[in-house]
């Protein structure tokens, strides 16, 4: 259904990505290192520094914010290469220096000679750490790919999936000339930005385009609308469209709730028999109402089991009574 892959940042795309927002520059004309950046953990070497290499994570981005370079700046001269040194004894990702502050000589002439990018903010420290982190746990967020149509309709994200050629992007055309909203049609692509979390958006080239069998390639903002599409959406509950078969039980009660794991986040899954005639976009909405209702506890198949439970209690109660009472 799906496939995801494993992802790895140069630093080169670092810079071309992030230059204005975190307000980066090359410094020392290096800018691929001997290490990608595999991890979203940033790392203050301040005190591998100092000598204590125990903990030194060089797999990590290197950032020195006015402590570190204070510290190499106030040390002398044999102390301060020393450090460096130290600093420089394995492959490191690269080196952020913040504040704007000038970089050591001889921070730069090693960095430079082991090949290891130096890289320079105006930022302040803390905040710096905070958006680069943020970027990087965007970057790395597990992303899968999955054939479907994803509609934002009444505010839950419906994500359609079946075989090739169902109907999936027929019935999200049908839900978008309803008043609902398209995300993605064909290819969805999934991250996974919390525990229990999936947003879904489209292609960036192809994102509003439609294949409609029989028409073609349709845009759907030109054609509804800017308030007919939408960017991207949380996937709430998937919507499996089968072909009819009278031989499978289908779920009739409501009571066996189906899940489905989409990059290791299960999420409701309701299976639609389809047969001609039958209103899907209807059912599509019915399907978007009923798991906002479940989502504020209210179970619709609960409470009428609950309530034939107590009718059927309640008629054998009634029964018993009469059965001694003739008149």
């Amino acid at each position: 259904m799906s496939k995801s892959h494993k992802k790895t940042l140069s630093v080169r795309v670092l810079l071309e990505d992030t230059r204005e927002r975190l307000q980066l520059e090359l410094v020392n004309g290096v800018d691929e290192g001997p290490l990608p950046i595999t991890v979203t953990d940033i790392h203050r070497p301040g005190l591998a520094l100092a000598g204590f290499m125990q903990n030194y994570l060089n797999e990590r981005v290197q950032v020195l914010g006015e402590t570190e370079i204070l510290y190499l700046n106030t040390r002398p001269d044999d102390v301060r290469r020393e450090a460096v040194a130290r600093l420089m004894s394995v492959p490191v990702v690269c080196i952020i220096v913040t504040r704007a502050l000038d970089v050591p000589k001889e921070l730069l002439q090693s960095a430079t000679k082991h090949g290891v990018p130096v890289l320079r903010t105006s930022m302040l420290t803390t905040p710096f750490i905070h958006e680069l982190t943020k970027y990087f746990d965007d970057f790395f967020a597990p992303t899968t790919e999955v054939h479907a149509s994803l509609v934002d309709v009444y505010g839950v994200g419906l994500l359609f999936t079946g075989r090739s050629g169902i109907g999936k992007s027929e019935i999200a055309l049908d839900l978008v000339e309803r008043g609902h909203r398209l995300v993605a049609d064909d290819t969805v692509h999934v991250t996974k930005i919390a525990a229990d979390v999936l947003i879904g958006k489209g292609n960036h080239h192809l994102r509003h385009f439609m294949e409609i069998r029989g028409i073609g390639v349709i845009n759907v903002q030109d054609l509804f609308g800017i308030r007919a599409v939408r960017v991207q959406k949380r996937i709430e509950v998937e919507v499996l469209l089968e072909d009819w078969d009278t031989k499978k039980d289908w779920n009739r009660s409501g009571l066996d709730d189906r899940t489905t794991s989409i990059l290791g986040v299960n999420i409701p899954q309701v299976v639609i028999p389809l047969f001609p005639g039958k209103n899907i976009t209807v059912i599509s909405e019915v399907i978007a109402m009923n798991h906002m209702l479940k989502v504020y506890g209210v179970n619709a198949a609960e409470k009428f089991n609950s309530l034939l439970i107590d009718v059927m209690q309640s008629d054998r109660k009634t029964k018993q009574y009469l059965r001694y009472d003739t008149e």
